[in-house]
């Protein structure tokens, strides 16, 4: 048992630390005879993919079932089985009862960052320090790189638009694009329209957001999706060296996952 319980606490450390969507089952009570007794626990995944079980058979078969739902919603939530009468619905005969809690995991939102320069690594710093997973990419060789940047888990070098095209970015993804030119912008935001990112934020003059956002259109991006990006980037509160505009991204951000206007 305390080996299966150790490959479980892996492998939920392992979710945590990736970002992947998953939830733990956990056997809480048990009443007359079970498969499995209080204290079991699997990790599901969200393509039903688990490590440890619950029991197998039926009853672990609906958890896995009932654990994809959950992460689906990003929702907890807790079960009761009886295993007596298949005919009648239940997943067993084993003739005792199951209560099982179904936790979804957090997701550890992601901070990727467009951009290597100064403002870029100072973001870094801070949203690493704020426990965000940091992801940088920039299109100049040797600058995302992991002595520049020690706080990311991964630097990517590449065109902007084709690497951000291929990137997993999802609801719990903040993104900051604090590049050197603009000329690549309007295509990363073009690049992003085929995603749900949680925050876009553009570095920039008035002017260069202007251009970016007519280059942009001429891409096809919409106008309603255009008008979610957060430019220029962060709260103003006088910024001006790159911690400073560090602090007034991540703010900006923190108020985004806050639900603050």
């Amino acid at each position: 048992m305390y080996e299966e319980l150790e490959r479980v606490y892996e492998a939920i450390l392992e979710a945590l630390r990736a970002g992947t969507p998953a939830a733990v089952a956990t056997v809480v009570e048990v009443a007359g005879s079970a498969p499995r007794q209080a204290g079991a626990k699997m990790l599901i995944r969200a393509d039903g993919t688990t490590v440890g079980t619950v029991g197998g058979g039926g009853v672990e078969a609906r958890v896995i079932e009932e654990a994809k739902a959950a992460i689906a919603e990003g929702r907890s939530r807790e079960l009761l089985y009886r295993l007596r009468d298949p005919e009648r619905g239940d997943p067993g005969v084993c003739g005792g009862d199951m209560r099982i809690l179904i936790e979804v995991l957090p997701l550890r939102p992601t901070l990727l960052i467009l951009g290597a320069g100064h403002v870029g690594q100072a973001v870094a710093e801070l949203g690493a320090f704020l426990g965000y997973r940091i992801v940088v990419m920039d299109e100049r060789p040797g600058l995302a790189a992991p002595e520049r940047f020690p706080w990311a888990e991964t630097c990517i070098t590449g065109k902007l638009a084709e690497e951000v095209a291929r990137f997993p970015i999802g609801p719990q993804t903040y993104v900051v694009m604090v590049t050197p030119h603009y000329e690549g912008d309007a295509e990363v935001l073009a690049a992003l329209t085929n995603h749900t990112p949680a925050y876009v934020g553009l570095i920039g003059s008035r002017r260069r957001t202007a251009l970016t956002f007519q280059r942009a259109r001429d891409l096809g991006v919409p106008e309603d999706w255009l008008a979610k990006v957060h430019t220029p980037i962060g709260l103003d509160i006088g910024a001006e060296t790159p911690r400073e505009i560090a602090v007034s991204i991540l703010a900006e951000i923190i108020a985004v996952q806050r639900g603050k206007a």
